[in-house]
């Protein structure tokens, strides 16, 4: 069990868990694992990450928890935190997602005075996100702005209104003193604190500073779809008691889900999120389009135009690091990825290359010698190594679907990988 525990600790400080919430987390979980009983079928180290993968999901507080929209009209939304941390981009997020999952009214108003252009941003943000945005006024203060908010929503029947304050690059007392006493004007149904996922240890010094100043009825974690484990989500429950409420899986504005303690207590222990994954790929992968695809692989037939679109549409699903971050068992080979700059290297320059190529080229491969493959790197921008680099990994993809052709398909292939590795069913350990 303590070797277990020792893992387990290693895990949550490698997923920027603050140390001092480590320390409390395992011992509450030697606690309960202490004198558990060991199923028959498990060994007494996966006992202990079950014990941890449960207490990780009632410490990131076991289930969704939605914004809190059961107060009068109009509802004020206060969003606080750091400059840099996608207050602003989250602020629109939101609106889009009250505007058309909950059918509300929603007016979006920047009470950001200090950042340039920060209430043209938001102007913009309403625009692609269909709801009202407060006319810019030179000259007001924040909390002018704030109070003109809220008579305009009072006034022209709003149901929301989203007011997003400014942010600093550091926490001062300025910044302090100017969101308390916007609170204390317009008495928020919600205050979120929007934090960076890719923060780290620096936020809980970030939650613990506004939450004493303002009392934070919730969080919103921002950048989600990274590689940061989500570590900070710990952090920040543990010092606020505050829920985590929505995640921020993108930079599109309706990349925006509910956050999932069960998902994240995967991630942080590096056992992935298979859900998320598969979700992700739902709302980004044309089906017709994977369906034609997986028809052609199935007959041996796959051309340079089918390795394009294969890109484009794994391109579609975000950064290949947070995707990889999704999956099971890769925790130790991210750094290699990483290091191999993939996101460059497949998407765009394989796409670059193939897109040189005429279209008899790209149905059949082997009509490409020197002279060609120099004309398409000079196209494509890329060297003539990168080109047969290319096309090597392409032959060696055509040349396993043949083979999955002619061993019965996927089916068998599966049966032969579970036969090589003696048809073991038992789970692993996520480390």
């Amino acid at each position: 069990m303590n070797e277990a525990l020792r893992e387990i600790r290693l895990a949550l400080l490698d997923a920027d868990v603050a140390l001092p919430v480590v320390k409390d987390f395992v011992a509450k979980v030697k606690e309960q694992a202490v004198g558990a009983e060991v199923l028959r079928s498990v060994s007494p180290g996966q006992m202990v990450v079950k014990i941890v993968n449960d207490a990780l999901i009632e410490a990131l507080g076991g289930l969704p928890v939605p914004l809190n929209l059961n107060a009068a009209s109009p509802i004020p939304i206060l969003m606080v935190g750091l400059q840099g941390s996608g207050k602003t981009t989250t602020s629109g997020k939101i609106a889009l997602r009250l505007r058309t999952r909950e059918r509300k009214k929603v007016l979006l108003a920047s009470l950001d005075t200090q950042r340039p252009a920060a209430q043209e941003q938001l102007a913009q943000l309403a625009l692609k996100a269909e709801v009202a945005c407060l006319p810019i006024i030179a000259g007001q203060t924040p909390l002018q702005i704030a109070h003109r908010a809220m008579d305009m929503a009072r006034r022209e029947v709003f149901d929301v209104v989203i007011l997003d304050t400014a942010g600093r690059l550091s926490i001062d007392i300025a910044l302090m003193e100017e969101v308390k006493a916007i609170r204390n004007a317009v008495n928020p149904a919600e205050t979120l604190l929007v934090v960076d996922a890719m923060t780290g240890q620096d936020a809980v010094s970030t939650a613990t500073a506004f939450n004493e100043a303002v009392s934070i009825t919730g969080i919103v974690m921002t950048r989600l779809d990274g590689d940061a484990r989500g570590g900070a989500a710990l952090s920040m429950r543990s010092v606020t008691g505050a829920p985590i409420k929505l995640a921020g899986m993108g930079e599109k504005l309706d990349a925006l889900d509910e956050f999932n303690p069960e998902r994240i207590a995967g991630r942080i222990l590096g056992m992935g999120d298979i859900v998320g994954l598969v979700e992700k790929a739902a709302a980004n992968i044309d089906q017709a389009e994977a369906e034609k695809l997986a028809k052609k692989m199935a007959k041996g037939k796959f051309d340079l135009d089918d390795y394009a679109s294969q890109l484009k549409q794994i391109a579609k699903m975000g950064s290949l690091s947070g995707i990889m971050g999704m999956l099971p068992g890769v925790g130790k080979i991210k750094q290699q990825l990483a290091d191999a700059n993939l996101e460059t290297t497949v998407f765009k320059k394989h796409v670059a290359i193939i897109g040189s190529m005429t279209p008899g080229e790209r149905r059949n491969p082997d009509i490409l010698k020197a002279s060609r493959k120099k004309r398409i790197a000079s196209g494509s921008g890329t060297s003539v190594q990168e080109v047969n680099k290319l096309l090597k990994q392409f032959d060696d993809m055509s040349t396993m679907m043949k083979r999955m052709n002619k061993a019965g398909g996927a089916e068998a292939m599966m049966r032969q990988m579970q036969s090589a590795m003696g048809g073991a069913k038992g789970g692993r350990r996520p480390f």
